[in-house]
């Protein structure tokens, strides 16, 4: 992580590190931003400022070509350690991946703290973290950044010394020592990690036995997905005008208008260039999206660059697997419109009915309730799409299995009978089926 930043630093307030951002992106060829690079920039500097840094500098910078040594090209670099120095900045964050080599070569020339986009969304993740599974997963993937470049801050022990049994071989050098800890400790991580894994699949497993479809929102950081999870539930999960806000998956139960009860879970926001180690070590976090009954993909409409943000999550969706199978299941969330002109709102509109219905966007408001009913109506629809629904019947006596619908079933509607007992229409998991009907034979699809 940021090794001179420290926690104390940061929580000084007008003592916060002075940071300078710098976005270095390519202008042509294959590699050149998708997007457009001040909206790129704006992002590079809620990262920034998601981390409490004191920003005294943006800096744009157009490239043609990235060089080996520095990124940037020798006049950049010149230029921009004179506002390093001009700015008293004490961190330069480069919105780029940086190879150990030139993240050295940029201290030098700029006698100031340098961290590229990896380094800083660890950073984020690191402070956000606050299960133990979100706390090893964080700490896996920065184990795995710092391995990496062990050769930048290991060159002056670089020297050969005798082994003394557990800290190493004899001829074994510093950095081979520090790796071999790393490597030590991040297998224990992993094992670590799969026991929490097996945690998460039993109680999984025990959610499955309670027949409550999961629904999960996913969607670009900042979008507005826990805004919509604290309305829908009435939770107060964190929800700030701040990137990844939400870290640790969040599971609360909602109703739906017919009384249907599903499992609502808020998950990590995601973003473009993501660290491929974070998407790795997150892949357990992810599974709850993997297993979702509908998949809520949450888009910030009144973003410049909405588009581009809606691309790099399909992205990362595509890298789970949840592409083709799980279209039927998707359903995208234009929020934030309460921030859109009157014109511009209408416009969203007619664009959202040229879809097909079943893949028409809903235009909700997170922050104002408004279009929320009818997500819930249309969340409700998909669900029923893959359930059964059955009509049957109880004996007055049966308390016992009228529980037992309740429990595993969703009872759309309830009729008393002359005689006491009940009529009714049910919904059913289609793995449920064959259980319904082994306990009432009188169950007919309606």
């Amino acid at each position: 992580m940021i090794g001179e930043v420290s926690v104390e630093e940061r929580a000084l307030g007008e003592d916060r590190t002075r940071a300078v951002v710098v976005g270095p992106y390519l202008s042509r060829g294959p590699a050149a931003l998708s997007r457009d690079p001040q909206a790129r920039l704006a992002e590079a500097v809620g990262l920034a400022q998601a981390i409490d840094l004191d920003i005294v500098g943006e800096l744009p910078v157009a490239l043609n070509e990235v060089r080996p040594a520095t990124y940037l090209g020798k006049g950049k670099v010149e230029e921009i350690a004179e506002t390093v120095k001009a700015q008293e900045a004490g961190l330069v964050s480069m919105d780029c991946q940086l190879s150990p080599v030139q993240q050295r070569n940029l201290e030098k020339a700029w006698g100031a703290k340098v961290i590229d986009r990896t380094g800083l969304i660890l950073e984020i993740f690191g402070q956000r973290a606050r299960t133990k599974e979100g706390a090893l997963q964080v700490e896996l993937a920065h184990l795995a950044y710092q391995k990496s470049r062990l050769v930048r801050s290991w060159t002056h022990l670089e020297r050969q010394r005798g082994g003394f049994g557990f800290l190493g071989g004899p001829g074994e050098t510093q950095i081979e020592t520090d790796r071999r800890l790393i490597e030590e400790r991040m297998r224990r991580i992993e094992q670590d990690l799969d026991k929490v894994k097996r945690t998460r699949g039993l109680h999984r497993k025990t959610r499955r036995e309670v027949p409550y479809p999961v629904v999960a929102l996913v969607g670009y950081t900042n979008a507005g997905k826990s805004t919509l999870f604290n309305r829908l539930t009435k939770a107060e999960v964190l929800a700030q005008d701040m990137l990844f806000a939400t870290l640790d998956p969040t599971l609360r139960q909602i109703r739906l208008p017919h009384g249907a009860r599903v499992l609502l879970s808020d998950t990590v926001g995601f973003i473009s260039d993501l660290p491929t180690m974070l998407v790795s070590a997150f892949r357990a976090t992810l599974e709850e999206v993997t297993l979702a009954d509908v998949i809520l993909h949450v888009r910030d409409v009144s973003h410049e660059d909405s588009e581009a943000q809606a691309r790099d999550v399909e992205t990362i969706l595509e890298e789970l697997g949840l592409k083709g199978e799980a279209e039927g299941r998707i359903v995208e969330v234009w929020n934030k419109i309460d921030g859109l002109e009157p014109e511009r709102l209408e416009a969203m509109r007619l664009a959202a009915r040229g879809f097909d219905p079943r893949r028409r966007p809903a235009l909700v408001s997170a922050l104002t309730g408004e279009g929320l009913d009818d997500l819930l109506a249309r969340i409700e629809t998909l669900l029923a799409e893959s359930r059964v629904t059955l009509a049957l019947e109880i004996s007055p006596e049966d308390g016992q299995g009228l529980a037992w619908l309740h429990a595993h079933a969703e009872v759309l509607s309830r009729e008393t009978k002359e005689d006491g007992g009940s009529r009714l229409t049910v919904r059913v998991a289609p793995e449920r089926l064959d259980e319904v009907r082994r306990r009432y034979s009188s169950a007919l699809r309606t």
